[in-house]
């Protein structure tokens, strides 16, 4: 066997246990995020007991705190992944997010700790905030730069984990809805759900821990401030990847808001949700790897303008539908249709931005792009947008936002591609 054939096979096994080691840290930030959503109603229950829109609100705003905190975790730990590895970072983020999993399952509630249940409850999440900022940019640094050729098509496998997630936390919140009375969920259903995640935490430290770091980042040239030459040399590429990040953020974080807005607004059963999130999940989970392909041969903003001008025209009428005939099968369809929007637009996205940043700073502007992106268009979405239909009346809401978030992701996805040379 020659020494390249020998080379190549090595190269596709690095490769093949990056996308495994990078994929279970990912599963686990977003089942955590997924499930928080689906089972906002218990949180309610156990730690903000109330009745009305306050304790919504209350929730939604404990939801909304890991990331208003991701900035300060892409700073900290984007800054570290430039400086000392990507291995490094990953490994510290994923003990960071079980740590804060592990609080939420075991804290008692309102009932025995009073408000410092709430008070704990928010410690954890702002742990969770500080990893979750870290994640995405270090694993996708840590992905693309472990490929020699099919950059776009390793790097989906961060969207098409999340679609695991989402099967995952929408099939566990079925399950647990359905089996269980609703004063069982409120008081251990939902801490078991939580659990569940927990098991993966483990299982990535010891598989990330064992990794080496990526060929391109031990080769590059290393610069002692990541960030002043991220502010002071690549700004405009940092708002253009802040601005690509609003579509694929707020596809997310609606099905997130889809549970509660069925049974708050449209009359729905609880579990009404579920089976549309499980379906978007498994399309998320197939397609994203096949957009992915997609783009290394096309280029990825081919794929993704087409897709954020359709999320432009179709996210106010798919609203109007749902809201004119509330029904589960009309759910279903509409979480269906968000999950293709997150196949074509968010599978090519992570390769989009690992190219659109240098080795030397890679880390720090995909986390603080990706972490400001999240926190403004996803994080705050669901109490934003119960705040905007309590306040008009109008239930289309969501839809109308979707639409305006794809519109911004336009002008970036453009930006990108005219001014930056991303094909």
């Amino acid at each position: 066997m020659s020494a390249s054939a020998v080379e190549s096979k090595a190269d596709r096994a690095r490769v093949r246990k990056a996308v495994f080691a990078a994929g279970l840290g990912n599963a686990l930030e977003w089942y955590d995020i997924i499930l928080f959503g689906f089972m906002a109603t218990s949180i309610t229950a156990v730690f903000y007991p109330g009745e009305g829109l306050s304790a919504q609100l209350m929730t939604w705003a404990t939801f909304a705190i890991t990331f208003v905190v991701r900035p300060l975790g892409a700073v900290i730990i984007g800054r570290y992944a430039d400086k000392h590895g990507r291995k490094a970072a990953l490994s510290l983020t994923i003990g960071l997010m079980t740590l804060g999993v592990f609080i939420i399952v075991v804290l008692p509630g309102e009932s025995v700790l009073g408000i410092w249940a709430a008070i704990i409850l928010i410690i954890a999440r702002v742990i969770q905030g500080i990893s979750a900022g870290g994640e995405f940019g270090s694993a996708t640094a840590f992905l693309t730069e472990n490929a020699k050729r099919g950059k776009a098509f390793y790097a989906s496998f961060q969207t098409a984990t999340q679609g695991i997630s989402m099967f995952l936390a929408a099939g566990v919140s079925w399950i647990f809805s359905s089996a269980l009375s609703e004063e069982a969920l409120h008081s251990w259903g939902w801490r078991v759900a939580f659990a569940i995640g927990l098991l993966i935490g483990p299982v990535g430290w010891y598989i990330r821990s064992k990794m080496d770091d990526t060929p391109e980042f031990q080769a590059a040239e290393k610069t002692d401030s990541p960030l002043r030459t991220l502010l002071g040399q690549h700004f405009g590429r940092l708002l253009s990847a802040f601005l690509i990040i609003a579509m694929a953020t707020i596809s997310v974080y609606l099905i997130t808001f889809l549970p509660q807005f069925a049974v708050e607004n449209l009359g729905l059963d609880g579990w009404a949700a579920f089976p549309g999130a499980v379906v978007a999940g498994v399309i998320t989970f197939i397609g994203a790897p096949f957009a992915g392909q997609l783009a290394d041969k096309v280029g990825a903003t081919t794929v993704m303008i087409p897709t954020t001008i359709v999320g432009i025209i179709v996210a106010w009428p798919m609203f109007i539908l749902l809201t004119s005939n509330p029904s589960i099968g009309i759910l279903t369809l509409c979480e269906a249709i968000v999950g293709l929007f997150m196949v074509f637009y968010f599978g090519p996205m992570p390769s989009l931005l690992s190219e659109l940043f240098p080795v030397q700073v890679r880390s720090s502007g995909m986390t603080i792009a990706y972490s400001l992106g999240v926190a403004i268009f996803g994080g705050f979405a669901p109490l934003i947008l119960t705040a905007l239909i309590s306040a008009t009346g109008e239930l289309t809401m969501p839809g109308f936002y979707y639409a305006a978030l794809s519109l911004l992701s336009l002008i970036g996805v453009i930006a990108a591609r005219k001014a930056y040379g991303q094909r």
